[in-house]
């Protein structure tokens, strides 16, 4: 089916003659031995290839994965056959046929595990599961790619001087050609061979509402199957209502039924005796998600297979935004060496304590991390921090003192700069903080949150961020988590380039706290 996901698929086919609902179709001995088996092939699997590799029809993959070889191992036969057999017969010579026969013997070797290999990935680019072409074709390139350069690394360090390296050079291109033509040939055949009505399933679609419609319209473009009908217990439904959901035998067998599609948003139990029901008839059964088809895919959790619904993340911007950091960070942290030297000899020389301070802070979904500054404050701040919580400045949870009288000389002209914040730079590039984004919470004031409040933990906190060029000066915390609310939500590569230009004057205005 073209464009809705399956969460279940039986690998059931109907079989001629009646079936008796009165005994089990599979018994005990059969399960467990058959249970040996699959359990047997998916650990071989598991350890050869990254997907699952027995589908619904084992004799089709082994067919596909042998087609495959097949054409890998020609096109390089071609290529190495071609030029010199041209040559040579050009030139009336026939003697060649033996020395052509040695010398691919010298590299059949290399040519069987290349063979093997890109026949093994492309089994399991496929995998058992359907995709969509694009993603197959996307696949497919990036894969002989990937395998395509380690075969010719593996070539240049072991075989520098073999003639090989060449005809991998011309196969790489060539073979990509023949697989993107071997496969629409096998689907432009099985297109005509449906159009002869040849290897159609019938389909009936469980459920006629709008999730059954939305199948059938799916239907309607997928040339190897045919809808024959809906059940449903509503008759008010539009469509071709065969029947009842307890009628699923009888039309099953009238209407020579291959498949079942259960697209209704039922009960689980009511769901489960469906499956049941098609399975004592023999037929494949798929279900459908009652949920966006764009927004799920199929993970395996130690062979359990799980539909996994994840949130659209632009994928291009973060990495463009981590790529930021890391450049940004090492050279502020390389062009700021010397005030960096020159901040921590003031330190030194203005109060007793180390240089740096490290606490730790509330980072992304709230891991702890050792957030380094310049120490600003004398050595035992953190102990006075209870008893000037009564001259605290801000509103909710965070604590803040404008003539803050644990702040040292140099610390207060620090902080009017922002200066103190330098070492932070380290922080970015270990990937605890980014440049922009939320301003990172003492683990006191994390303590204190709502759970309204945790919002903003679900990205890295930034050095700066909208808050800090916007309202700085701004007591109130709820206007400070609306602006971080605001930016989490409407966040882009191009707003975190305008924060971090607005924040240059900031700093220079020396408006720091």
């Amino acid at each position: 089916m073209i464009g809705m996901p399956l969460l279940y698929q039986g690998s059931g086919r109907k079989k001629a003659g009646p079936a008796n609902s009165g005994r089990q179709v599979w018994k005990d001995e059969d399960r467990k031995a058959q249970q040996a088996l699959h359990t047997i092939c998916r650990v071989v699997a598991e350890s050869v290839l990254p997907h699952a590799l027995f589908g619904p029809n084992s004799l089709t993959f082994v067919a596909t994965a042998v087609a495959d070889f097949l054409v890998v191992l020609t096109n390089f036969f071609l290529i190495m056959n071609a030029g010199s057999t041209w040559q040579r017969v050009a030139h009336f010579n026939f003697a060649f046929l033996g020395q052509l026969a040695h010398e691919q013997m010298n590299i059949s070797g290399w040519l069987a595990v290349y063979g093997v290999l890109i026949t093994l990935l492309l089994q399991a680019e496929q995998s058992q599961f359907r995709i969509p072409n694009h993603a197959q074709l996307n696949a497919l390139i990036l894969g002989k790619v990937i395998l395509w350069v380690t075969v010719l690394l593996s070539i240049v360090i072991y075989h520098s001087e073999t003639p090989l390296l060449r005809i991998m050079w011309l196969a790489a291109p060539l073979n990509l050609l023949a697989m993107f033509g071997w496969r629409a040939f096998i689907r432009w055949q099985r297109v005509r061979a449906h159009a002869r009505g040849r290897g159609v399933k019938r389909v009936l679609i469980i459920g006629a509402g709008a999730l059954g419609q939305h199948v059938s319209a799916a239907l309607a473009r997928d040339h190897g199957r045919r809808l024959v009908g809906f059940l449903d217990d509503n008759e008010s439904v539009r469509g071709d209502v065969l029947g009842r959901l307890t009628d699923l035998s009888r039309v099953a067998r009238a209407k020579f039924v291959d498949e079942i599609i259960v697209a209704f948003s039922g009960e689980i139990e009511l769901t489960r005796r469906i499956v049941r029901e098609a399975q004592r008839n023999r037929l494949a059964v798929s279900i459908v998600p009652d949920c966006e088809p764009r927004a799920w895919q199929f993970e395996y959790l130690s062979g359990l297979p799980l539909l996994t619904l994840h949130e659209q993340q632009p994928v291009l911007s973060l990495y463009s935004k981590r790529a930021i950091d890391v450049v940004f960070s090492a050279l502020g942290l390389l062009l700021t060496a010397p005030l960096l030297a020159l901040t921590a000899l003031a330190i030194k020389l203005d109060s007793r304590g180390p240089v740096f301070y490290k606490a730790l802070r509330a980072g992304r979904k709230g891991q702890r991390f050792a957030c380094c500054k310049f120490r600003t404050m004398v050595v035992n701040a953190d102990g006075w921090k209870e008893l000037l919580r009564g001259q605290n400045e801000r509103e909710g949870p965070i604590f803040k003192i404008a003539d803050d009288p644990r702040v040292t000389r140099v610390g207060r002209f620090l902080r009017r700069y922002s200066l103190d914040e330098l070492p932070q730079l380290c922080n970015v590039l270990r990937g605890e903080m980014s440049l922009v984004g939320p301003r990172p919470h003492t683990l006191d004031d994390f303590k204190r949150y709502r759970l309204d409040h945790f919002r903003r933990l679900d990205v890295t906190p930034g050095l700066t961020g909208l808050w800090q060029v916007t309202a700085r000066r701004d007591p109130s915390f709820l206007r400070n988590m609306a602006l971080d609310v605001e930016y989490i939500e409407n966040w882009n590569f191009w707003m975190d380039l305008r924060i971090l230009c607005r924040t240059v004057p900031a700093v220079l205005s020396g408006s720091g706290t």
